[in-house]
């Protein structure tokens, strides 16, 4: 079967996307739990039994209640600095004051990555760490099945009431008594998210038929979203929280019994990043305050010091002791002991055995040699002493002896939770290796079939034959699909673990081991064919000696070098100097090469590159040689400067030399615009200074200037309705930034009601759609009427210019220079590089792909979660929408890579004087250039996977590989279908 090169890479990529799909299911596999958490409780343990016959402990039910009612109340986004920093003190001066001389203890929680919403509610309610995998399935939360707080304190008969962000509905569903759920994640809802939850409070407080009251605020995480962490939205809404905080405190106190009082805890999920952003592991958005109020505890007279840091997960043991239920199973966390410190000392020990016991409990049924674990060794020791104490207890001794010995179990029960929580958390999820194996095997499977068809994929014709009957009705076919349904057939029966491969059905599981051993017969039959081949005698000698120009080698060496980076942690953290360098030097080549063709070139001997072309007319009938797709007349290095000189004459020689120069300074002012990475992304960029509300002013005009600018470069190959629709909706854009006050209008004065923009915005989108449409429509008519190329073009470069209106409409302001640089570095380059120099459409491509991963960063993207600006996906929906928000955040984030992409498959389709097989030439580069790093990394991030980065470093970059391969898989698709040439013209 003949297949193009666009076709054959398309359907690689797709398969290469099964792979990836299951080596990250594999990778980030829900957290596997030892211990079903609907089980009926078990009896809790008793005292540690003294020493001595005939002496018991009269003490074997769970402790009572230590507080009456409680009232979490957590402030989504809520940094440690704004409590006890500098905007505590102004904005939240009860809270401070409560903090500083009243009854309360405050803590430091530290979050583990990934820092968003869904896994920090189950850290903080189960007590366990979640899976990194979490982070996707934030979109749409499942019940949680694990054992958790929430259904403990049901079933030990507590009324639970809840407010606020409705993923607690859905990981507890049923368990509440009353509830009034809001969508986290329309992140334009700044008051009436959080009012939702206050309208509530004055009824509930004055009730008696609750034990605990949950109440999630999530107004501050959207102002983060939206304007940053120094926005002036944070301090009258942190002032709105401090109100909230100090109208539930009175009321408690006012309803406390002496006996029993009540517990007020105020934390955060998630803090922010310096963007507003969250999800990474920056100490900004790790760190939030955790503050227990509550009469039980002693009023101070001084300013504590510097709050204690503990763990996110502690809340979860903490407060099961404090409402009298069971630890959760799965908890990972220790009792924070100063919220119990003014139990009587036998009290203490009782809870830090009993967390003891839970974390002993976990350690035996997920290490099997836990009896060799420092922790364990550590918590039997305290058990030991535990049981001494309470033999000198039960015989009456109240000596300083009892206390001191006390003092010491004490100390010793801290040190093995400790030791025993850090165990546990390097081992809360299992790798299932399996599907790792067969989605890795899938992929690198994919890669060695692109490396071995780059002949012949590259050739002249851009097609080739592909032997399915030989590999699909051979022997070894079969034999290699019976081995691996063997092995699938031994792994899913003997495994101790649950793999997910295994679950799936068998006539799914056997059609992937078909698919496998198609790939590798195919693999097989193409390495077979080459060791042909080469036995044979070359029919042109000069064919066989392929001469490698100075940009081939910098490609070459480039995305080797790119590859090998991946392997170190530090290079995947600032993974933007490696793009940036290699642009840079890739510009410092083009300005080599445009100096050589303009001045060294014109005194060579014309009959000596006369030979050279005949020599390459030659070369270019051989299919086992690189081919490149322009016209033979001025394929040779040699014959570019005659053909060169056509399009560089007087001023257009001078502006073709400046041009790599003018590429660089536009780079260096864009690494300037957004800082990303993770050892400068603290420092203050240009991006920060804009906008800081000081400089609304120079932001509204550059924001003017740059969609003037964005007018003016992409017009020119618009249709006259195109035209008019692109004005009207860069118009559209600026009007929706003025609305949600981002940018003013010069005739504004004073503050402008801050709107949602919804109107606004979906005023531009009608011009989006209408500009795709008239795109689509001259597409659709030069692929199904007439064979017509210059309407395809024209269709193709207003869908272009329609995805460039949505990408100004979805960047923030101050990115809109970005957008303005990307579309004058491509037409410059097409103009006086490309062009001039006649590169082949491969060299052009992955010049295209190097741009496109710049401008990723340039964005301010880096390989962290936090950078993801989800604010994007709710641009003009007035309510949470799943499928057009993840395609809106997905395209904002990605528009970099995706923009070039699309200018390529444009570039290469309007370029008349190119061969037809210059799109499949492109579509099959590009897929090449995405699989050759993913590829080495799931092989890397396999053996690295007990890395001590592994989850802040290696995991986030992990996902943005598998969506970019997704995406390049749907651009591919695309490709493809606008190369439709199905008999290619080849010019002899």
């Amino acid at each position: 079967m003949r297949l193009r090169s666009g076709v054959f890479a398309s359907c690689c990529l797709l398969v290469q996307a099964l792979g990836v799909a299951l080596f990250l299911r594999g990778f980030f596999p829900v957290p596997v739990r030892s211990v079903p958490s609907r089980e009926a409780r078990a009896d809790p343990p008793a005292e540690p039994a003294p020493p001595g016959p005939g002496m018991l402990s009269n003490w074997t039910e769970i402790p009572p209640p230590l507080f009456k009612k409680v009232v979490i109340v957590l402030i989504d986004a809520l940094r440690d600095d704004f409590v006890f920093g500098p905007k505590g003190k102004q904005f939240m001066p009860y809270t401070t004051q409560v903090v500083e001389k009243g009854t309360s203890y405050s803590f430091i929680a530290e979050a583990k990555p990934p820092t968003v919403t869904m896994p920090r509610i189950k850290a903080l309610m189960t007590g366990s760490i979640p899976g990194f995998i979490d982070v996707v399935v934030n979109l749409n939360s499942p019940a949680l099945l694990d054992d958790n707080l929430i259904w403990q304190a049901k079933t030990a008969g507590k009324r639970i009431i809840f407010y606020g962000d409705d993923t607690w509905v859905k990981l507890f569903p049923k368990h509440f008594v009353e509830y009034d759920g809001t969508t986290s994640f329309f992140v334009s809802d700044f008051t009436e998210v959080d009012d939702n939850v206050t309208r509530h409070l004055d009824r509930v407080l004055k009730r008696e038929d609750w034990d605990l009251l949950i109440l999630h605020y999530l107004g501050l995480d959207h102002i983060g979203h939206m304007t940053g962490p120094n926005s002036p939205l944070v301090g009258p809404k942190l002032r709105e929280m401090d109100n909230i905080l100090k109208k539930i405190h009175v009321s408690l106190l006012s309803k406390e019994e002496v006996s029993l009082p009540n517990l007020l805890v105020v934390c955060g999920d998630h803090g922010m990043s310096e963007t507003g952003s969250h999800g990474g592991s920056s100490e900004g958005e790790v760190h939030t305050p955790l503050l227990f109020i509550s009469s039980a505890f002693g009023k101070r007279s001084a300013p504590p010091a510097q709050p204690e840091h503990v763990q996110q997960t502690d809340l979860a043991s903490t407060l099961a002791i404090g409402l009298g239920l069971p630890i959760s199973r799965n908890s990972v966390g220790n009792l924070i002991l100063p919220v119990v410190g003014g139990k009587t000392m036998r009290e203490q020990l009782r809870f830090v055995h009993l967390n003891g016991f839970q974390l002993s409990r976990l350690l035996q049924e997920n290490t099997p040699a836990y009896e060799k674990d420092p922790g364990y060794e550590h918590f039997k020791i305290a058990e030991k002493s535990h049981g001494n104490w309470i033999k000198l207890y039960l015989e009456g001794n109240n000596s300083e002896i009892l206390l001191n010995l006390g003092k010491k179990v004490l100390k010793q029960y801290l040190e093995a939770l400790k030791t025993l929580s850090s165990s546990l958390s390097k081992q809360v999820a299992q790798y299932d290796m399996y599907s790792m194996m067969v989605g890795s095997v899938i992929i690198i499977e994919v890669l060695i079939l692109l490396l071995l068809s780059v002949p012949k994929a590259l050739s002249k014709r851009a097609e080739f034959e592909v032997p399915l009957s030989p590999p699909l009705f051979s022997l070894l076919f079969y034999l290699m699909c019976l081995m691996l349904c063997a092995v699938h057939v031994i792994v899913c029966t003997s495994a101790e673990s649950l793999c997910y491969f295994c679950s799936i059905s068998w006539l799914t599981a056997v059609g992937v081991m078909m698919l496998i051993s198609a790939l590798m017969c195919g693999i097989l039959s193409a390495v077979a064919k080459i060791l042909e081949n080469y036995r044979l005698p070359p029919k042109n000698p000069v064919a066989s000696s392929c001469s490698w120009s100075e940009i081939d080698v910098l490609i070459l060496a480039g995305t080797i070098g790119h590859v090998l980076s991946l392997g170190a942690s530090s290079f995947i953290e600032e993974e933007h100097q490696t793009w940036y360098f290699l642009i840079n030097t890739l510009c410092l080549m083009l300005c080599q090469e445009l100096c050589r063709n303009n001045f060294l070139l014109k005194e060579c001997d014309p009959q000596h590159s006369t030979n050279v072309k005949q020599n390459f007319d030659s070369i270019g009938e051989s299919s086992e040689c690189k081919n490149i797709d322009i016209p033979a007349a001025s394929n040779s290095k040699l014959g570019k400067a005659t053909s060169s000189s056509e399009f560089i004459k007087g001023s257009d020689k001078w502006i073709s030399l400046a041009t790599p120069w003018i590429i660089l300074i536009c780079c260096r002012l864009l690494r300037s615009l957004n800082q990303t990475g993770v050892q400068w992304a603290h420092r203050p960029d240009f991006g920060h200074w804009l906008t800081s509300s000081e400089h609304k002013s120079e932001l509204s005009f550059l924001a003017a200037v740059s969609l003037l600018m964005i007018f003016f470069l992409v017009q020119r190959r618009c249709s006259l309705v195109s035209k008019i629709a692109m004005a009207l909706g860069l118009l559209g854009v600026y009007s929706y930034r003025a609305a949600i006050g981002n940018v003013t209008f010069p005739w504004q004065h004073g503050g402008k009601d801050i709107s949602k923009g919804i109107t606004e915005a979906r005023f531009v989108y009608v011009f989006v759609l209408g500009i795709v449409f008239t795109g689509t429509k001259d597409l659709l008519k030069s692929q199904v009427i007439s064979a017509d190329s210059s309407t395809k073009s024209t269709g193709l470069w207003e869908v272009y210019s329609g995805l460039v209106l949505l990408a100004t409409l979805l960047f923030r302001p101050h990115n809109l220079p970005v957008l303005v640089f990307c579309l004058l570095i491509q037409t410059m380059m097409t103009k006086y590089i490309w062009i001039p120099l006649k590169f082949d459409a491969a060299q052009i491509t992955i010049m295209h792909y190097w741009f496109g991963q710049a401008f990723f960063y340039f964005q301010g993207n880096s390989n962290g979660i936090a950078t993801v600006d989800i604010s994007a996906g709710f641009v003009g929906l007035d309510s949470y929408v799943e499928i057009p928000a993840i395609f809106l955040t997905a395209f904002a984030t990605y528009a970099g890579p995706f923009l070039w992409a699309i200018h390529l498959l444009c570039y290469l389709s309007s370029e008349v004087s190119r061969n037809s097989a210059a799109v499949g030439h492109g579509c099959f580069c590009y897929a090449l250039m995405r699989s050759i790093p993913v590829a080495i990394y799931v092989v890397l991030v396999t053996g690295l996977r007990y890395h001590l980065f592994i989850w802040s470093v290696f995991s986030p970059k992990l996902l943005y590989e598998g969506v970019h391969v997704f995406i390049t898989a749907a651009v591919c698709l695309f490709f493809t279908a606008m190369d439709q040439n199905h008999s290619y013209k080849v010019q002899d």
